[in-house]
């Protein structure tokens, strides 16, 4: 039991008069008794020091160096050099676990939808019109939206991040054993594209989960979508507009976006069949027939390209307003915005944030 939970707070209050050792004695037995169901795990950040020295002697780093080395090619006094003082950083492990897709819906767009951000947003769709009428015209998807996700992403690149994506990805990797293997695959990702693009990985700031650029792409989604559209050959994220906004496109391109195709559609507040309250309930992957959803909530809503099968979304009302859920139906073009993040909030935020960008001054 930590100090300044509110069950120590209220235990001190009950036995303040009691003298400091059998307070220490009564606090000693109520924590041996508390069910094992009780007692939370430690999470990764509790396991370790900020500014904690990486152990690289340790199997785990030198079987990465083997790999590094031999399948790679860096050197050793390369790795030597990089490796050298690498340190946990604590912070990057506590966000990890108080991530912003666990909001409900009412509280969490508001982060990212203000009054500030769409009159941004509405100013970059005229400024860039030239290079979004030619993303649409070659990569074919919709400029609100390419425009919405650069907002979210990075404040139009006034938000990189504030985190070394070096040291984010090798604390991810040593001390967050949940994920540790992805983030090992992003720490060697991330060295190879820095070399390719001859950037110094120690100078790179990104995200708590070691995305950066104006893109916030992680390493691989770099590597596999990122494009170069300003007519060099570099794929610059982090300066050049029109690499930026073409790769945002690439990537939504990537999962099947159609231009002008619908994004969502509001089916109310209630869901009228067990079939749909399992959709919602399995999440994004689960798809229900479009003709489906329209017969059972008793709606005329928009046929999808290819006939291809809509999400079932339920999203938090803010309990003033009432509470519960309004429902929406994900179309395959709001199924590619969770390709990029996997959250049906940060998707729906993205498509109203997009439909803002698109109304009237």
């Amino acid at each position: 039991m930590q100090r300044g939970t509110p069950i120590f707070t209220y235990i001190c209050r009950l036995i303040k008069p009691v003298s400091r050792c059998c307070t220490c004695l009564l606090l000693l037995i109520l924590g041996t008794c508390l069910p094992l169901s009780a007692q939370q795990p430690p999470k990764a950040a509790d396991l370790v020091l900020n500014n904690q020295p990486i152990d690289i002697t340790k199997e785990n780093y030198t079987k990465l160096f083997r790999e590094l080395r031999e399948r790679h090619g860096f050197s050793q006094q390369e790795l030597d050099t990089l490796f050298q003082h690498v340190a946990i950083d604590r912070k990057v492990l506590e966000l990890m676990d108080k991530q912003w897709e666990a909001k409900p819906y009412y509280e969490y767009w508001p982060l990212f939808i203000t009054p500030s951000v769409i009159a941004t947003g509405k100013k970059k769709l005229k400024e860039y019109k030239t290079l979004l009428d030619r993303i649409e015209a070659e990569i074919g998807v919709d400029r609100e939206y390419v425009i919405a996700i650069w907002g979210i992403e990075s404040r139009f690149g006034a938000n990189h991040g504030k985190y070394g994506v070096f040291r984010t990805l090798n604390t991810l990797f040593d001390a967050y054993p949940r994920r540790s293997k992805f983030f090992r695959d992003q720490l060697i990702h991330f060295l190879l594209l820095c070399r390719e693009n001859q950037i110094n990985p120690l100078e790179v700031k990104g995200s708590y989960a070691g995305a950066f650029g104006q893109t916030q792409f992680i390493p691989s989604s770099f590597q596999e979508y990122a494009v170069s559209f300003d007519g060099d050959s570099r794929r610059d994220v982090f300066g050049s507009i029109d690499d930026i906004l073409a790769s945002i496109a690439n990537y939504l391109h990537r999962f099947k976006w159609t231009l002008d195709a619908p994004v969502y559609v509001e089916i109310g507040n209630q869901l009228h069949s067990d079939r749909l309250v399992q959709a919602n309930s399995a999440g994004r992957k689960a798809l229900v027939g479009w003709r489906e959803v329209a017969s059972t909530q008793g709606l005329a809503i928009p046929r999808p390209p290819l006939d291809q099968g809509l999400t079932i979304v339920g999203l938090e009302i803010h309990p003033m307003e009432g509470g519960g859920f309004r429902y929406i139906a994900g179309y395959p073009n709001f199924q590619a915005i969770t390709a990029w993040n996997n959250s049906n909030r940060y998707a729906m935020a993205v498509s109203e944030l997009a439909e803002a960008l698109n109304g009237t001054p």
